[in-house]
Parts: C-alpha cells; structure tokens; sequence
C-alpha cells in the first residue's frame, strides 16, 4: 500500500512538472507596434519583413518567426534600423551537380520544414519573441506578397 501510495505521488510530481515545460500561450498584447508585415520572393527563396514602429529595445528581444511550415532567424536590418527580416532557404537557387563532388560544394540544401507550435494560415506568422529572459509567442496577421 505505502510503496503504490509512493508511485502515485511520484507520476502525479512528474505531470506537474513536464506540464509546465510545454505551456505556450499566444501573447494577446503586440510585443511592439508593427507596420504592415509582407514577404518577397528572391533568388535564394522567401523573405519576411517585419517592419517595426516602436519597440523597447532593452525588455524585448525578437529570436524567430514560423511561416509558411518553416522556422527562421530574425535580424535586424542592416539598412533599415526598424526593420527584422527572415530567410527562408527553399532551395530555389541553381545548384552545381557534378561528377566531381568537391565542384558541388557550396550548394545550400533548402530548409527543412518546422511545424509551428501553433495553428496558422497561409497568411499568418507566428512571432518567437523574450520578455524578461521568458520566451513568448504572438500570432502576425494579414502578411501579404510584395514584388
């Protein structure tokens, strides 16, 4: 009796504890203010622009975005300085195949498909972003082509 009283506290300590872990929750509040998000299409695959109003540069900090069923870095843009732009490598660049493997080198594989933790559409992005060191997620809405 005392050992499965044992067992039980010890799986109900485990849930408790790996819940925690996986709780992600979509922020309701922007981390920022945003103008309007838009994506092109360039000789190494999709690029997202978040251009960014305001911003508090020293409790935010912007680390990802998943669009489109891939996952990428944000950077900040070396022209604009309110601008984040991730690349999205899909493979739509001439690629060099030889007999010779070593004239091959330098070929980049298109990225790997990473589904987001949450659900989007063909328009929407989800924004990987840390507030105080806590990582935090917020959905982008109404992304749009540009040429």
């Amino acid at each position: 009796m005392k050992n499965a009283l044992h067992l039980m506290a010890g799986i109900f300590v485990l849930t408790l504890f790996a819940s925690c872990g996986s709780n992600k929750d979509l922020q309701e509040r922007a981390p920022a203010q945003f103008n309007d998000v838009y994506y092109t299409y360039n000789s190494d695959g999709l690029q997202l622009n978040i251009p960014v109003a305001a911003i508090q540069d020293e409790r935010i900090n912007m680390e990802a975005v998943y669009f489109h069923g891939m996952k990428s870095k944000l950077n900040k843009s070396k022209e604009k300085s309110n601008l984040y732009v991730a690349n999205f490598h899909m493979g739509t660049e001439d690629m060099v195949m030889h007999e010779d493997p070593k004239k091959e080198y330098g070929n980049k594989p298109p990225q790997m498909p990473e589904e987001s933790p949450f659900s989007i559409e063909d328009d929407e992005a989800i924004l990987v972003f840390t507030q105080n060191d806590k990582v935090k997620y917020f959905k982008l809405t109404g992304i749009v082509e540009k040429e």
